[in-house]
């Protein structure tokens, strides 16, 4: 059998011979007996941050540029834009706020054709400053998961907007995020996402997420060789992707659109390390 090494060095070749996809391994849930339980802080002494393991498993990944005008929200889950932001620091919470969430808001609503949008989260992540320490930078998450469930959708409404909650959850709604590198092009850790046509119900898995004052709920993925999986090569800071976590509609669309980062063996040696962010919207029609 193959060791890790050897899978990586014949997907670097294969990279090479096919820009077109990688061969590489994704990691995805390994056991799904007991409802899987993750810390978003440290948790009490003697807890490990993650009651669960992942199991790894060969993936092909393709480049979604040769299509990336055939993709829609409803259908695949995920779309690439064009956007240019007028943001100077990605890693200032307050111009993030003020700058960008109403930058994402108007995005997101062209895209969407959503009545209404709103900017409601947002992190940065780049592994090396996330192992300095640095303020409020986390690293990539490089297992399958999905940010909702069909608990955790609803719930964020209530909590953001309790006002307005009950209204709102009688219509459509929807959680879309968007990712875009801070730097580019992107080499090093890409992000993927899964064609939403190709999970079946049974690959989403209720993860519980713990905070120090709440918890949520995300769906982490078991394996399914039916997986379509897509990333963008090369992405500069000009491009986003837009991806649906959560639809209330039932009705055929896409409703859950797994992601996470993945290791490119055609990534140079010394590459820089990716720098993104992601914000996360409420959206409604």
């Amino acid at each position: 059998m193959a060791s890790e090494a050897e899978k990586l060095v014949s997907g670097f070749c294969t990279a090479m011979e096919n820009p077109e996809q990688v061969q590489t391994t994704m990691n995805y849930l390994a056991d799904r007996d007991s409802k899987p339980v993750s810390y978003a802080y440290k948790p009490p002494e003697g807890t490990p941050v993650r009651s669960w393991q992942v199991s790894k498993h060969p993936t092909t990944i393709h480049n979604a540029r040769p299509i990336e005008d055939r993709l829609s929200l409803d259908r695949q889950g995920f779309i690439l834009v064009h956007h240019h932001s007028s943001v100077t620091n990605f890693y200032d919470n307050a111009e993030v706020k003020s700058v960008y969430y109403p930058e994402i808001e108007r995005l997101v609503k062209e895209a969407s054709g959503a009545l209404r949008v709103v900017a409601f989260d947002h992190n940065v992540r780049c592994g090396p400053m996330a192992k300095r320490g640095e303020k409020g930078v986390r690293e990539p998450v490089g297992h399958a998961h999905n940010d909702y469930t069909l608990k955790s959708g609803p719930q964020r409404v209530r909590d953001l907007l309790p006002n307005q909650a009950e209204a709102l959850l009688k219509r459509r709604f929807a959680v879309i995020n968007v990712w875009r590198p801070i730097r580019g092009p992107v080499e090093e850790m890409p992000l993927a996402v899964c064609d939403a046509r190709s999970i079946a119900a049974g690959d989403l898995v209720p993860t519980e997420l713990k905070y120090p004052d709440r918890s949520g709920e995300v769906h982490s993925l078991v394996f399914n060789p039916d997986h379509r999986w897509y990333f963008f090569l090369h992405m500069p800071a000009d491009e986003a992707i837009l991806f649906k976590g959560y639809d209330s509609a039932g009705d055929g669309r896409a409703r859950f659109t797994a992601h996470g980062a993945f290791v490119d063996p055609a990534t140079p040696e010394g590459a820089p390390a990716r720098e993104s962010i992601e914000v996360r919207t409420l959206v409604f029609f």
